[in-house]
């Protein structure tokens, strides 16, 4: 007579096995349909372009559609939370900026758990710039720094709302430079800054992407960037960390699988976004949108997101930041 204790072994070994050869072979037939990649903002911008952009490479690379899908609503949970209750075998991506995974589950509760997600790939980022309007005489960001000092609350900051990137940044600036900024909300990007262009707010911390055109046309005045270090194609402009140590904030977009999904098919997803993310092509692209590719492994982009969660859950924390 057997032992039980061994039968039970052996069965588990063989099941695992199992397991371990039906996600091996998913991986090499992924994908044999079309996949979603769910962006959780409108079309038009940096997110939706950036989306657009590898669904192409992808497309051209698995030769099977990857068809994006705006599904905008909540600050990126509607999409979110979506992709986290989706089918994990891979046919359903989430291809999102950091608001829906690490900022917003410091700012209220939510439907779904962000760090239950299997992170892909970190696929970019676009450094935020300290942008003013025409009325502001000020040359650099200390001469900025120095009179909104002298001039506590004077200075009209626009933000897109509560919690949103331009809020956050402000936040981080006003604490690491002693000083204080009025806030200004708006409904969007479009809005706050048309009334930059117009003189009704003083200062933006704005996606760069967003604004550069304007800057380049001479109608805003670019002070500098809040990414770490000085960017490529605008080597002449300094950085706020220069002055501010420590201080750092793109935007970045990553694409992440729901909950569960098998490591054969992360890997293989990675793999082939990875490849994308290096063609010239697609540099190219992202430096047209004042960002560069990332790229990296499953596990940087794990270890990346919790940096940022970390980062930005004390500040909203400092801040006493809350949703209304």
């Amino acid at each position: 007579m057997q032992n039980p204790l061994r039968v039970a072994v052996l069965a588990s070994a063989v099941l695992f096995c199992a397991i371990i050869g039906f996600e091996a072979t998913s991986a090499q037939q992924y994908p044999s349909r079309p996949v979603k990649l769910i962006v959780p903002y409108p079309p038009g911008g940096t997110a939706d372009a950036t989306a657009r952009i590898v669904a192409d490479g992808l497309s051209r690379k698995w030769e099977q559609p990857v068809v994006v899908e705006n599904r905008a609503g909540a600050g990126g949970n509607l999409a979110a939370e979506f992709v986290g209750r989706s089918n994990p075998d891979g046919y359903t991506l989430l291809s999102t900026p950091q608001s829906p995974l690490v900022v917003n589950q410091h700012l209220a509760k939510l439907n779904f758990e962000p760090a239950e997600f299997t992170p892909v790939i970190l696929i970019n980022r676009v450094p935020n710039a300290v942008i003013v309007g025409p009325g502001v005489q000020v040359r650099n960001l200390k001469e900025f720094i120095d009179f909104a000092k002298a001039n506590p609350g004077k200075l009209t900051s626009a933000t897109q709302g509560v919690g949103t990137s331009a809020h956050l940044i402000t936040e981080m600036i006003q604490s690491m430079a002693g000083i204080n900024l009025q806030l200004v909300p708006y409904r969007g990007s479009a809005p706050a800054l048309n009334d930059l262009l117009a003189g009704t707010v003083d200062v933006m911390f704005d996606n760069l992407g967003s604004s550069l055109s304007l800057v380049q046309s001479g109608k805003l005045r670019l002070l500098a960037l809040t990414s770490p270090k000085r960017i490529t194609a605008l080597p002449d402009v300094p950085t706020v960390a220069e002055l501010l140590p420590g201080f750092e904030s793109d935007t970045w977009n990553a694409i992440v699988a729901p909950p569960n999904t098998p490591k054969a098919i992360v890997d293989k997803i990675n793999a082939d976004a990875a490849e994308v993310l290096r063609q010239p092509q697609v540099i190219e692209k992202f430096r047209n949108l004042s960002g560069e590719a990332m790229g990296g492994s499953p596990q940087d982009a794990a270890a990346y997101m919790r940096l940022e969660s970390e980062r930005w859950g004390k500040v909203i924390r400092d801040a006493g930041i809350k949703l209304q």
